[in-house]
């Protein structure tokens, strides 16, 4: 027996030392497509437990058999079994697993396979936040996803962009999207957030996607995933990019001459002297004599020509004398000074810097995972006085504690500083430099000079600036009289600094092999100090010494889920079930004061002034939200997917009787690809999926305390006294979205060609209004829940990749978005005048009807210029009874015009599209944004079409005005140009125009240094890049730019967008 056993343990040994004999050591390097070393990727011997992962440099060393096969397996990338054949080296280059990468999609508390997922949603990557040089995350948005508007109100650092995702949900209620951080809902500052730290980014659009997230969900989610650590060893990355800001859209192709502009103003004088009887030589005096007096007597105020004695400024041709000489030396009351134009757009404006430095480390073993970074951004604004500070710093950690047991943990912490100037109010804002510049005439200075030319300035070293009030050599501006914003931009500031942070951890247990129990909690504070100092030597504020505000503002959140999960496949069902339960708390308090009379602007501090302007306030808010919610998935054979969703939600912003909301989705999938009918096209067609949803959820986004009266408590000769502030409505509630989306999702010839199209309907209901009521009432205006709207619209998507090498691959892309939106139910108290068949009421220049469009432009409608030149309006005929014919005439009298339907802003297209090449190390991407149709109205423009009148001249001009109607040019459609036509450029459709444009939005283009060259210096990537962002604008006219707003409404008043060239590095070890 023992003979037996030795005999067969030595044939044991002896066939397992044949095989050790035979074992071969393989080394060898893993790349990406770029020829980038892939760290962390395994290696495994087929049929075996044997393996081993790349070091940083992306190498292995693994003994296997000569007759082995290897398998190699990352993350994103396709997996390849490669056979040993008895080689000692094998280099491997991956290829990259488009299927794989998209095969998770995150979702309402979790994530869900993609081709499991019944709703609509678009997920933006990592790669592409990165070529966007945006300080808001918000931005990255642009263009990339259908269904998706932005508009910049300004383009000042540290402003974010309004967003829109599937058109309007309101009237009077808020419009903009949830946004998810990491699983938790996020109102912060998005400008705390790094681009540099997100993963991706999810824009949830359909009922199946947001109903969990009910009262807040109804206007779409956008959820945003940071990174984690994807290697095991450790990774360190670095970026650093240093730029160029400028302004991104010329200004309006004014009058920059001084003499044309002086020759134009003169035109506009001698033809209303000539009308009024004057003879030609009469009319030509006076209009000489009065071209520089007060704007009393329609002059501009300012002479800035050195004329020869005795000689006349304008011909009787109407031209400039051209022995003038610009720049004229003046004295006044015994001193002298010198008058000359400036530059003011040059001097308002600068070439500024923008830096931006990431550095991250993430690495991770089989149970824990750690991601690491700071940054920081310096970004220096176009106009003086306005920039941005932001240092930033994250740290996520995972820890699979027991087999049963993970937690996690994830921590932001931003410190920002912020400098911005004035760029709101209306066109004729004089402090704002915006406005300034785009309306000031090129005649007038912008400094105080003495008699040589130099500018003057103060005893306490401070330029003088000409504020148009008499100051310099006694002449006065009748545009902005006793203003200069420039003087404001650079003498007042308004910094706000503070501190946001926000946290958020986690753990999961596993339990009965089936269930697992996570519970989420998040904490968010956002601490802002702001000072504000108007300065004391010039302008409004000279006479009290300078202002100086204070404010300190505080957000506290808090969120806590706790979710139960049941996942089980038996045969070919899959099934998952959740309930969950959400508390959301929200509290904010700010306290304000100011003071006048300071020692001096260099004490930024209330104790640096002396008299109290009584003006101290403060405020608190909270809101609270509270969910019980449950989803269940189902799919068969993964081809038959089924999912439903509820939430019954209670909102603090409704009276406790009406707080508690239920809301619901339903949405089925269907992969044709895999049924047996279709297995023929499998040679060229991958995937085709049908899919629909429907369901509500609610919007409670309508400020806090309005089912209740609020009051003021005012100063009333020393006693106190409360007024009414809102009159409150104890029955508003939820407004309402139902959701309806059906789509197909398809991929042909291997990934080459695929998208999506998809059709989608929301309903509004009970939407709130507001309701003005008489002032004999105490308020303005209540409000209740009594409208309809609804949206409608078609989203495409296509991916294009005609090219797909080891060494070469093109991607291109486009969205498309085609929007109808349409008021349904208007109450009978605001249908109080019918337009053309239409029931509803007016705002300003806007008709919101049943039945129409929101923002349906309602004005007169421009009908040329008459025989006289003056501009025509067509109004209604009426009949002997006063009552309208239904036939249109024409009228030169502006306020006999009638009003019309004019058409509406809602584009028939907008989106985006673009394409990146990577050829041999080369990169190479650019994106372009988009829209084609609707109308916007171009304040601009008409501001700078007008005729000049009593205590309204010096404004810029437009050059078409050069065109306006005279005998000579009677075919001219732009009315004449003469003192005192006050109606010459009153609002009409005249000044509508197609808001159609195209935006290059960004251009990225690198090199990536060959692994072969940078491993010899210990490092694993090296990138150089060049990114350009605002590149380059085009529109109906230079300066036009309907982006501004989703109304219509446009103004160069705002802060322009801003083009930013830079160049970076970026290295990972």
């Amino acid at each position: 027996m023992l003979k037996k056993f030795l005999f067969t343990l030595s044939v044991a040994l002896g066939l397992c030392l044949a095989v050790l004999a035979q074992q071969i050591q393989v080394t060898g390097t893993v790349k990406d497509p770029a020829g980038n070393p892939v760290a962390g990727a395994t290696i495994l011997i087929e049929g075996t437990t044997s393996g081993t992962t790349t070091n940083a440099d992306g190498g292995y060393s693994i003994s296997a058999s000569p007759n082995a096969t290897l398998l190699v397996s990352f993350i994103g990338f396709q997996s390849q079994q490669i056979a040993v054949a008895g080689k000692t080296r094998i280099d491997i280059s991956l290829k990259e697993d488009s299927q794989a990468i998209d095969d998770v999609i995150v979702v309402a508390f979790g994530t869900a396979k993609k081709e499991a997922f019944t709703g609509s949603a678009t997920v933006i990557k990592s790669d592409d936040i990165a070529k966007s040089q945006q300080s808001n995350v918000a931005q990255a948005l642009a263009g990339k996803v259908a269904g998706v508007q932005l508009t910049n109100t300004s383009g000042q650092p540290g402003q974010s962009p309004d967003i829109r995702i599937r058109g309007f949900s309101s009237l009077n209620a808020g419009n903009g999207p949830l946004w998810i951080v990491d699983g938790m809902p996020y109102s912060g500052d998005l400008n705390n957030l790094n681009p540099n730290d997100i993963e991706s980014m999810t824009v949830l659009k359909d009922a199946a996607s947001n109903a969990l997230y009910g009262a807040r969900g109804a206007n779409g989610v956008v959820m945003i995933t940071t990174k984690k650590a994807k290697s095991k060893d450790a990774v360190i990355s670095f970026d650093a990019k240093w730029g160029v800001n400028s302004r991104a859209v010329k200004d309006y192709e004014y009058i920059k001459n001084p003499a044309h502009f002086y020759e134009v103003h003169y035109g506009a004088l001698k033809r209303y002297y000539l009308d009024s009887g004057m003879s030609e030589i009469q009319a030509h005096s006076l209009a000489n004599q009065n071209l520089a007096a007060s704007a009393n007597e329609g002059g501009l105020g300012y002479m800035i020509y050195t004329l020869p004695e005795g000689q006349e400024f304008i011909g009787i041709n109407g031209k400039v004398n051209p022995l003038a000489t610009l720049g004229r030396r003046v004295v006044y009351e015994g001193q002298e000074y010198y008058i000359q134009p400036d530059d003011w757009t040059d001097a308002a404006f600068r070439h500024s810097l923008r830096q931006e430095y990431n550095i991250s480390i993430s690495g991770s073993t089989e149970k824990a995972s750690v991601y690491a970074s700071v940054g920081y951004l310096d970004n220096e604004g176009i106009a003086y006085n306005s920039d941005m500070q932001r240092f930033t710093s994250r740290l996520k950690v995972d820890y699979q504690a027991k087999k049963w047991l993970k937690v996690g943990a994830n921590v932001n912490y931003a410190r920002f500083n912020y400098n911005q100037i004035d760029d709101g109010g209306a066109s004729n804002s004089s402090g704002n430099v915006f406005a300034y510049t785009t309306t000031v005439g090129p005649i007038y200075p912008l400094y105080i000079r003495d008699g040589e030319g130099n500018i003057r300035y103060t005893e306490d070293g401070i330029m003088m600036y000409d504020y148009g009030s008499g100051d310099n050599a006694g002449q006065e501006r009748s545009v902005f009289t006793d203003s200069n914003a420039l003087s404001d931009s650079r003498l007042n500031t308004s910094q706000a600094e503070g501190n946001a942070f926000n946290g958020t951890g986690f753990f999961d247990i596993t339990f009965l092999k089936d269930f697992k129990f996570t519970f989420n909690a998040g904490v968010t504070l956002d601490e802002t100090r702001s000072t504000s100092i108007l300065n004391p030597y010039f302008g409004q504020y000279k006479g009290e010494e300078g202002l100086i505000s204070k404010g300190h503002a505080r957000q506290f959140e808090y969120n806590t889920q706790q979710i139960l999960n049941y996942t089980k496949q038996i045969g070919n069902h899959n099934v998952n079930v959740m309930v969950g339960h959400e508390y959301y708390n929200a509290r904010s308090y700010s306290i304000s004061g100011s003071k006048s009379h300071m020692l001096t602007p260099d004490n930024d501090e209330l104790s640096g002034a002396i008299i109290d302007k009584q003006s101290a306030g403060s405020s608190r808010g909270e809101y609270n939200n509270e969910g019980y919610f449950a989803r269940a998935m189902y799919d068969y054979q993964s081809k038959y997917f089924f999912s439903a969703s509820f939430r019954r939600d209670a909102s603090s912003r409704f009276h406790p009787d009406h707080r508690w909301g239920n809301f619901w989705s339903l949405g089925g999938a269907w992969i044709l690809t895999r049924e047996n009918f279709l297995a023929g096209t499998q040679n060229w067609l991958d995937n085709l999926k049908l899919k629909a949803s429907i369901g509500s959820q609610g919007n409670d986004n309508i400020g806090n305390f309005r089912y209740t009266n609020t009051y003021t408590i005012e100063n009333a000769n020393g006693e106190v006294s409360t007024v009414f502030n809102s009159k409150g409505a104890e029955n508003i509630t939820w407004e309402t979205n139902s959701n309806f989306n059906a789509g197909v999702e398809f991929s042909i010839f291997r990934g080459m060609l695929s998208g999506g199209v998809e059709y989608f309907l929301r309903k509004t209901t009970d939407m709130l209004l507001s309701f003005p009521v008489p002032p004999s009432q105490g308020y303005s205006s209540y409000y209740a829940n009594v409208g309809d709207m609804r949206n409608s619209g078609i989203e495409i998507e296509l991916n294009y990749t005609p090219i797909r090498t080891d060494n070469i691959i093109w991607d291109i892309n486009l969205n498309m978005t085609h929007l109808r939106n349409k008021i349904t139910m208007l109450p009978q108290e605001r249908r109080n005048k019918v337009v053309e068949g239409y029931q509803g009421y007016v705002s300003g220049t806007t008709f919101f009807g049943e039945g129409l469009p929101m923002y349906t432009f309602y004005l007169k409608k421009y009908a040329g210029v008459s025989d006289e030149g003056k501009s025509m309006w067509y109004m209604d005929e009426l009949d002997e009874n006063n009552q309208p014919t239904g036939r249109r005439v024409t009228t030169t009298e502006y306020a006999k015009a009638s009003d019309y339907l004019c058409g509406n802003p809602i584009p028939d297209l907008y989106g985006g599209f673009g394409t990146s090449l990577n050829f041999y190390g080369f990169d190479l991407s650019v994106a372009f944004t988009y829209q084609i149709g609707g109308l916007a109205y171009d304040s601009g423009y008409a501001a700078a079409m007008y005729s000049p009148a009593n205590k309204s001249t010096g404004m810029n001009w437009h050059k078409d005005i050069l065109n306006a109607w005279t005998p000579e040019n009677s075919s001219s459609n732009i009315p004449r140009l003469q003192y005192e036509d006050q109606d010459q450029n009153a609002q009409s459709d005249r000044f509508l125009l197609d808001a159609s444009y195209l935006n290059l939005q960004n251009i990225n283009f690198g090199y990536t240094v060959p692994s072969k060259i940078t491993q010899k210096f210990g490092i694993g990537k090296l990138r150089i890049y060049l990114a350009c962002e605002n590149v380059y604008y085009w529109s109906k006219r230079q300066g036009f730019d309907p982006r501004y707003s989703y109304t219509g409404a446009t103004s160069q008043a705002n802060y322009s967008p801003v083009r930013t060239i830079s160049g970076g590095i970026n290295i990972q070890f």
